[in-house]
């Protein structure tokens, strides 16, 4: 090469710009002051037991999140129990989601597009509130990605068979995660439908997928048998719809935007059923058990984050032409807006306040009240997931309503003794410790053994102390 031609400059690739900045967004305040809730305690304690523990466990409870146990596990004894360890895999996973989606929208509708889309997706306040949540659902939602970059790539006219495969796989990963995200499959099949796909890739389509829903199906057989753990879940009211109906008028905004001639591959092809399938798919089964909940269908974000690329790719492209100066700031100011506006919120996503409690917020009460020959009680049992996860508050305390520990029992927990035992066993002390939910934090509980323990504390106990911290309550009782 002569000595007076440069070398092309070679550019970073687009997605790395939204990656890193979804990176920034989940490493920002991801301790959360220190705080833990419940779910993340259950993740917490179940990754501390051994892997023969662990699979004691799915057998009788919560085996739908055992691969995402099994993962923390060995993390957990990599890198060692910390906050950091328990919520940097869900935001590295979002950042791996934000690069995909800004690859499918630079691919299909340009970079304007791309960056817009990527960018988008780690604003949205569902993907910041789980950006930091050691549980599984940003590692679905990568998942989503990877596989919908797959079928884009696929439908985009490189038909192989090792892409066919880590579609299938991805596709049997992610649901071993969590299995509600199979509903990604007719979202699939919609674009595939939507952008006039031919017999062969039909077939190797469907191929993939059911290879993918053979994989899952024991899981799914299996966890059926563990409902009673959903058995929470409200059922589903219009009023629980206006979110997702907010949601499909963006995206169908975003698609008529896209408006491509004919049956065609396109952002609105792609984005609109990954958007609206499993958000109405997920609607449709919860009319007959209640299963709504927008974590469960996180993964369908990535759509609505394309849709709103595709709108901001059509704001430059009218802006362009007459002010092309201006068009190339068009999407980083609009963007800075987005900030300005979403910042509110963005803060209160990562202060302890919200999530419904803190598991480690009233273990300094604990402490402070707890005395020699103090028992402990916890109203409902599951609240032990504060002795589980910060058991040195709790030592010289008595657990005088636990029967077998939860790792003895396989349960997340632990199991309780017979009300009439219980019952015996307050009886006989002279002061107790109750922990469990502040009012605005609990659920009904109608199990015999806590009106049992509610009961005998109302009957023959006096309160001493109460203490209420972030939905949880410590209250200390004197036998009269």
């Amino acid at each position: 090469m002569p000595s007076h031609i440069s070398a092309p400059r070679r550019t970073p690739p687009l997605w790395l710009i939204p990656a890193l900045w979804t990176l920034g967004l989940g490493l920002w305040g991801l301790s959360r002051q220190g705080s833990l809730w419940r779910d993340e305690a259950a993740t917490w304690q179940v990754a501390l037991r051994s892997a023969a523990d662990i699979r004691a466990m799915l057998a009788h409870v919560d085996a739908v999140h055992g691969l995402y146990y099994l993962l923390m596990h060995g993390l957990f004894d990599w890198f060692g129990p910390t906050t950091t360890t328990l919520r940097l895999p869900s935001v590295l996973a979002m950042a791996g989601a934000a690069a995909c989606v800004t690859v499918i929208g630079e691919r299909l509708a340009g970079r304007g597009a791309g960056l817009g889309a990527g960018m988008a997706l780690g604003l949205l306040p569902a993907v910041q509130f789980y950006l930091q949540e050691g549980r599984p659902y940003a590692l679905v939602a990568a998942g989503a990605g990877v596989s919908t970059l797959l079928l884009v790539t696929l439908l985009g006219g490189r038909d192989r068979w090792g892409r066919w495969a880590a579609y299938a796989g991805t596709v049997l990963v992610c649901a071993l995660l969590n299995w509600f995200s199979l509903l990604i499959l007719p979202a699939h099949a919609a674009t595939l439908a939507w952008s006039g796909a031919g017999r062969r890739m039909w077939a190797r389509w469907t191929a993939a997928s059911a290879a993918a829903v053979a994989g899952a199906l024991p899981l799914i057989l299996f966890t059926s048998g563990q409902s009673r753990q959903v058995s929470w879940i409200p059922p589903l009211t219009w009023h629980m719809m206006i979110g997702p109906a907010v949601l499909l008028a963006v995206g169908g905004l975003g698609a008529l935007v896209d408006r491509p001639g004919g049956r065609r591959l396109s952002v609105a092809s792609v984005g609109l059923p990954l958007l609206a399938v499993p958000q109405l798919g997920l609607a449709a089964v919860s009319l007959d058990k209640p299963l709504f909940l927008d974590r469960y269908i996180l993964f369908s974000l990535l759509g609505l984050a394309l849709l709103i690329g595709s709108l901001l790719g059509a704001a430059v492209r009218v802006v362009a032409p007459r002010f092309p100066a201006a068009a190339r700031w068009l999407v980083p100011v609009l963007l800075a807006c987005a900030v300005a506006a979403l910042l509110p919120q963005a803060l209160a996503k990562r202060s302890p306040s919200s999530r419904v409690d803190d598991v480690l917020a009233m273990t300094a009460d604990v402490r402070r009240m707890k005395e020699p020959g103090t028992a402990v009680v916890f109203l409902p049992g599951a609240r032990r997931d504060a002795e589980l996860v910060s058991p040195e508050a709790f030592s010289g305390l008595r657990d005088i309503a636990l029967a077998r520990s939860p790792r003895a029992s396989g349960t997340l927990n632990g199991v309780e003794a017979e009300p009439a035992r219980i019952r015996a066993a307050m009886l006989t002390q002279r002061r107790i410790l109750l922990v469990t939910d502040a009012p605005e934090a609990a659920r009904p509980e109608n199990g015999r053994r806590e009106k049992v323990k509610a009961a005998v504390l109302r009957d023959y106990f006096t309160v001493i102390e109460d203490e209420r911290v972030r939905g949880r309550r410590v209250t200390l009782y004197a036998r009269r």
